[in-house]
């Protein structure tokens, strides 16, 4: 009897722990059967607060940081059209190249929209080994000038990937690129130069890393610290031409990545006055902290201009709505970018006007300035 009894105690403990794990199981294969992708997950919120839609700037802007890959056969009409929509006055296209397609953009633009555009020369630096490289783009850099160029758009492959005839890196401050920066000083042509990346592209590809949604979707934005320059080398390469070339002035392309911290970018503007920066595909770090950003942007007035990057016109709205309204807890456009909320600085008219079209204006005197107010 008391064997019996022991068997029946266990048999029930055994059927107790079958049963809790089967329910843990299925639990588990329930839960995961519902989870879904935090790429698919987008709450409504429940947050009543003011909204505001800006859909046409306060001002009318320079877009100092465009790429239009197509503009030796654009269509520039339908192109001013969603300008106008959006009170843009000017846009800077980065993308001009060199060449036959430079030649074929310019044509374009004068035929078509003279006032509206501005474009940036591009050169091909992993011909640096050449024997006539320096005189060549000297050259390439005075004839795009007398042709209606008007800067020189650096891509951030300088330092990260473009090699020399050796197959070795080319870095940023290769003194074999000094006498272009000079030119760029005698010409008044502006560098807008974009180098490295976002730092957190260096970083463990885990749970930890802000960057992980972005590098799941865009593999091939990780930086394997294993093969590629460190971000801080490069940049330091790349602070090291600001500093060395103090009569040419440079556009630090995406806030030099540094809009998540604006101390550090503070302290850069500080220490190299021929510098300027943009807000080209780093707004979010702007937005997501308001009372800060507001008086970076307030402080620096003088030093920032706007640019946006990529090109499309419902993209812009959230840019205005951010620099011009105190609206709270909104979406940024593209999740893998910012999965945190925005938040509205409700900057000043007069810090507007600056970042909008005054500050573009100063480096860039050619654009006309009867699309703008008086100054």
């Amino acid at each position: 009897m008391q064997f019996s009894l022991k068997n029946l105690v266990k048999g029930i403990l055994f059927v107790a722990v079958l049963g809790g794990f089967t329910f843990y199981v299925i639990s588990k294969i329930q839960y995961r059967n519902n989870l879904m992708d935090v790429e698919e997950y987008s709450p409504i919120s429940t947050l009543i607060v003011p909204v505001h839609e800006v859909k046409h700037s306060k001002y009318p802007f320079v877009d100092i940081h465009n790429h239009q890959f197509d503009m030796p056969l654009k269509d520039l009409s339908k192109l001013v059209t969603e300008m106008d929509s959006l009170n843009m006055g000017f846009m800077v296209n980065l993308s001009g190249f060199r060449g036959l397609y430079l030649k074929k953009t310019l044509e374009n633009i004068r035929e078509n929209a003279p006032t509206r555009f501005g474009i940036f020369v591009n050169l091909d630096f992993e011909q640096i080994d050449s024997p006539d490289f320096v005189t060549t783009n000297i050259e390439l850099l005075k004839k795009a000038k007398q042709e209606g160029v008007i800067g020189l758009k650096v891509y951030k492959s300088l330092g990260l990937t473009d090699k020399d005839f050796q197959g070795n890196r080319i870095a940023v401050n290769d003194p074999r690129l000094d006498p272009i920066w000079d030119q760029c000083g005698k010409l008044g042509f502006p560098v807008l130069i974009h180098s490295a990346e976002p730092a957190s592209f260096w970083k463990s590809k885990d749970k930890y890393n802000e960057r992980w949604l972005e590098l799941k979707q865009k593999p091939g934005r990780y930086r394997d610290p294993e093969k590629i320059r460190s971000f801080e080398s490069i940049i330091a390469e790349q602070h090291d031409v600001f500093n060395k070339h103090p009569n040419t002035t440079f556009i630090n392309a995406h806030m030099g990545w540094m809009g998540n911290d604006l101390k550090r970018l503070a302290v850069h503007l500080d220490n190299y006055p021929n510098v300027v920066t943009e807000i080209g595909a780093v707004l979010a770090e702007l937005g997501r902290q308001p009372r800060q950003a507001r008086q970076f942007m307030i402080n620096y007035q003088d030093r920032v201009l706007f640019g946006k990057d990529s090109y499309k016109v419902s993209e812009y709205y959230t840019y205005f709505r951010v620099l011009e309204t105190d609206d709270e807890y909104f979406d940024y456009y593209r999740k893998r970018h910012a999965h945190w909320k925005m938040y509205g600085l409700a900057l000043p008219d007069s810090v507007l006007q600056k970042l909008y079209y005054k500050n573009a204006l100063r480096i860039l005197p050619s654009i006309d300035k009867n699309l703008f107010p008086k100054l």
